[in-house]
C-alpha cells in the first residue's frame, strides 16, 4: 500500500526574525495544509532547508510536525544525506518519532557510483522497518540514479517502495516504470511535470507549489487519477507560469517569498540563501496575481 496518493507538500521551515526555527508557525502551517486538503507532508526536505538545520533542529521539526498532524495525514521525514551513517541516524530517529515514511535524496557532493547508491540505500533500509521513497534530483546533487539501480533496489529491498523523480527527463521516468514493471510508487518531483508523470503511471507529486495552494495540487493529481485528464491538464497549464516563477531562483527562495506575500509570515532564509532579486520578485508577484494567489 502506498504511503500516499495525491499531493504531498515539501513543507518550508519557518524562521523567526533571528533565524531560529519557529516551531509555533510550523504547527500553524501543518494545520493549514491539512485543512486545505493536502494528502501528505514532507518535513525537512530540500524545501525545508534541511542542509542548514542542525541535526537537533531537523529532528525537532519532524517531531513537532508529526505530533501536530496526529495521523490526519502521513508524515514523511526527509532523512537523506551524503553520509550513509548520518542518514541511518536520522532515519532511525524519525522512525522512533513515529513518521509514516522516509524520503532520501541521493548523496550530494561526494556523489556515488551506481553500486554505491545501491549499497547506501540498502544499508539504510536494513536499519528501519518503515517505507522509504528514493529521491533523484541530479540538478542539485550532481548524482543521477539510473533506472537500472532503481529497479534493482525495488526488487531487492522490501521497504523501498517509491521514487520521487526530479531529473526532468521524462524518458528516464518511463524507463523506471518499464524496468520495475510499474511496481513502484512513482511521484513527480517537478511541479511542471505532474501530468506527464501521472501519464506514465505516477500516483502523485511531492510539491513546492502546494505550499501556496494544497487543494490545487491535490486536484491536479486526483482529477487525472479519476479519469478527468482534460481538467487535470487545464489546471497544470493554468498555473505553469507561477510554478516556473517558483523556480526562477534556487528553491526555496521564491516559495518563501511567495508565502510571505500571501501573509504567512514564515521568515527569511538561512545563508547562503538570500532574498530574491527585485526583478524576479516582481515576476513572481505578477504571476501570483494572474491566478489570484495575491
Amino acid at each position: 500500500m502506498a504511503i500516499f496518493k495525491g499531493a504531498a507538500s515539501a513543507l518550508i521551515t519557518p524562521f523567526t526574525k533571528d533565524y531560529k526555527v519557529d516551531f509555533n508557525k510550523l504547527e500553524e502551517l501543518v494545520d493549514d495544509q491539512i485543512e486545505k486538503g493536502i494528502d501528505a507532508l514532507v518535513i525537512c526536505g530540500t524545501t525545508g532547508e534541511a542542509s542548514t538545520l542542525t541535526v537537533e533542529e531537523h529532528l525537532e521539526c519532524v517531531k513537532v510536525a508529526t505530533k501536530r498532524a496526529n495521523k490526519r495525514v502521513p508524515i514523511i521525514a526527509g532523512t537523506g544525506s551524503n553520509n550513509t551513517h548520518t542518514s541511518i541516524y536520522t532515519s532511525t530517529s524519525a522512525e522512533k518519532i513515529g513518521v509514516d515514511g522516509l524520503l532520501l535524496v541521493t548523496p550530494y557532493y561526494n556523489k556515488a557510483t551506481q553500486n554505491g547508491l545501491y549499497e547506501h540505500y540498502s544499508e539504510i533500509a536494513s536499519k528501519v522497518d518503515i517505507p522509504m521513497i528514493l529521491y533523484n534530483v541530479p540538478g542539485r546533487t550532481g548524482c543521477n540514479m539510473l533506472p537500472d539501480t532503481v529497479a534493482r533496489l525495488v526488487k531487492d529491498v522490501d521497504n523501498i517502495v517509491g521514487v520521487k523523480e526530479a531529473s526532468g527527463n521524462i524518458s528516464q521516468v518511463a524507463e523506471i516504470m518499464n524496468k520495475t514493471d510499474g511496481k513502484i510508487d512513482l511521484y513527480s518531483g517537478n511541479d511542471d511535470q505532474v501530468v506527464p508523470v501521472l501519464a506514465l503511471g505516477g500516483i502523485g507529486v511531492i510539491s513546492v507549489m502546494s505550499n501556496l495552494d494544497p487543494k490545487l495540487m491535490h486536484d491536479i493529481v486526483y482529477k487525472y487519477l479519476e479519469g478527468n485528464h482534460k481538467e487535470s491538464l487545464e489546471l497544470q497549464l493554468k498555473y505553469l507560469d507561477v510554478i516556473n516563477s517558483l523556480f526562477c531562483e534556487v528553491n526555496p527562495i521564491p516559495v518563501k517569498s511567495a508565502m510571505n506575500l500571501m501573509g504567512y509570515e514564515v521568515g527569511g532564509l538561512r545563508k547562503p540563501l538570500t532574498t530574491m532579486e527585485p526583478h524576479n520578485l516582481e515576476r513572481l508577484k505578477n504571476d501570483m496575481k494572474k491566478v489570484g494567489l495575491i
